[in-house]
């Protein structure tokens, strides 16, 4: 069983090097600092609060939605990141730089990916012709934590189980 979770830690680390291999190209690179910005939360809370203000059908409960999914989301996603412990790979391998500096010590799960699919989960749920730009939009986010240097790619699966995971959850309360 360790000898499989060894190989399957090797292939993940082959995968993750493939990725940001393809961040050499200055467009890629500053299109994934672009997208994971989007993926920083004032974005979520503007639309949040837009659809509430000016969408008189499922603004409103759209938004109370977000606020429970997101208050399930953020202490799971804390708790996680700081009982794991999983070290960036910017941050365990030597002569390896990330693109932007973290916000934070640890990579898993990946608290950008968590965000973006609860909001692209809660959104489609009220506005369902929104799905497909939606969760292109969290994949997008995920992916450009991967080729910003600062998650290996089981953080942003993991991150997406722990968004979709949330925003049911916060759908199915409210």
């Amino acid at each position: 069983m360790k000898t499989r979770l060894m190989a399957l830690g090797a292939q993940e680390v082959r995968f993750f090097f493939w990725l940001v291999a393809h961040n050499e190209k200055r467009t890629i690179a500053f299109l994934s600092r672009q997208i994971s910005r989007m993926g920083d939360g004032p974005l979520y809370a503007l639309i949040g609060l837009g659809l509430w203000l000016f969408e008189p059908v499922s603004g409103q409960l759209f938004f109370y939605t977000g606020l429970v999914a997101y208050a399930l989301e953020l202490p799971l996603y804390w708790v996680l990141k700081n009982s794991i412990k999983r070290d960036r790979p910017c941050h365990k391998m030597t002569g390896f730089e990330a693109l932007i500096e973290p916000s934070d010590k640890f990579s898993f799960p990946s608290g950008h990916t968590a965000a973006a699919f609860v909001f692209a989960t809660v959104l489609t749920s009220f506005y369902p012709v929104l799905l497909i730009p939606a969760y292109l939009l969290a994949s997008l986010v995920g992916l450009s934590r991967v080729l910003l240097g600062v998650h290996y790619p089981t953080d942003i699966l993991a991150g997406m189980v722990v968004g979709l995971t949330c925003a049911l959850t916060a759908l199915a309360i409210v």
